[in-house]
């Protein structure tokens, strides 16, 4: 009998700020967890500077559940030191960061985290798919940039939102903006594995508006450009050629889509057009219709390799027996 796999231990680090619509939520959804190879021992969640509702939301939950610990921070220092105070704090060699305003799928924890049991691996990272609706600018954007992004991803892994990721390291420097990326850089230079986990879905709210997206890029793109100025490691986004490879690879399926569209459309046209010169000038009304031959030849050539199976059956029956 097969021996089944040890289970793998795990702390959740939560950071937050101003979370009160979503922190519940969350942690419902952690809680909720469906887990077989993986468990969770902790779920610590450190709130920097909340002058919500985000604290006692907290609170009440850990004094329901045991897993649930909280660590406040008086006044916002950067998300990097919330992460410090989550390494500090936690009691598993695997790591899970999540964003308070994230959602995880309900599966997010176990497909993330069983790809440890390979000994190579130092970081993982979910799938990130956006809840903004596509109907409005912005969020098509949002949409559009996370399925290049998940393209890109599963040739090269560039990690966000919500990582996994063995303890090699105890702390993450104040002046690093960019702490997934950071963390990414650490675990290959010690010579593990960065993969990605695309069934390990995690949902998460874009810009609504151009100003808030350019902003967010903005930002991002200059805590990148600092990572690889300082510490020489530069992620699979900022490398131009694999991008535009991926973006000339959507570019030419929307392509084809609006090409195809186009024809059907003539041939809808065209169709409509001979309809109504039926109609109206042969007096046709097609009582009896034209068979389509083509898939007439393809239904008589299946009834035809049928019978000659149930011909075959019954002589090979009787040789049997």
């Amino acid at each position: 009998m097969e021996q089944s796999h040890p289970i793998i231990q795990c702390s959740v680090g939560v950071t937050a700020y101003n979370e009160e619509a979503n922190i519940g939520r969350l942690l419902d959804a952690l809680l909720a967890q469906h887990l077989h190879e993986v468990a969770i021992a902790e779920i610590i969640v450190v709130a920097s500077g909340c002058t919500d509702q985000t604290v006692p939301i907290v609170e009440s939950y850990a004094a329901r559940n045991p897993q649930v610990r909280l660590f406040v921070q008086p006044r916002r220092e950067g998300k990097t030191a919330a992460i410090n105070v989550f390494l500090a704090n936690a009691r598993t060699d695997i790591c899970v960061l999540e964003s308070g305003d994230t959602l995880p799928h309900e599966d997010a924890v176990e497909h993330l985290v069983r790809m440890f049991r390979d000994p190579n691996v130092g970081m993982a990272g979910a799938h990130k798919i956006p809840v903004n609706t596509p109907d409005h600018l912005v969020g098509l954007f949002t949409h559009l940039r996370l399925r290049l992004e998940h393209q890109l991803c599963l040739e090269i892994p560039r990690l966000g939102e919500m990582i996994a990721f063995r303890r090699v390291f105890d702390r993450i420097p104040p002046d690093v903006a960019m702490d997934e990326a950071f963390v990414e850089a650490l675990v290959v230079q010690r010579g593990l594995q960065v993969r990605y986990a695309p069934d390990a879905v995690v949902y998460n709210t874009g810009p609504d508006n151009i100003q808030d997206f350019v902003r967010q890029r903005r930002r991002n793109h200059a805590g990148h450009l600092y990572l690889k100025s300082k510490y020489g490691y530069a992620v699979s986004s900022i490398q131009n050629t694999r991008v535009a490879k991926v973006a000339l690879k959507e570019i030419w399926g929307a392509l084809r889509l609006v090409w195809t569209l186009g024809l059907l459309a003539v041939l809808e046209v065209w169709a409509r057009i001979l309809g109504w010169y039926d109609f109206a000038i042969k007096k046709d009304r097609h009582v009896i219709w034209d068979m389509a031959w083509s898939q007439k030849a393809d239904v008589e050539a299946e009834r035809a390799q049928t019978a000659a199976e149930d011909d075959v059956r019954p002589a090979a029956i009787v040789r049997k027996a």
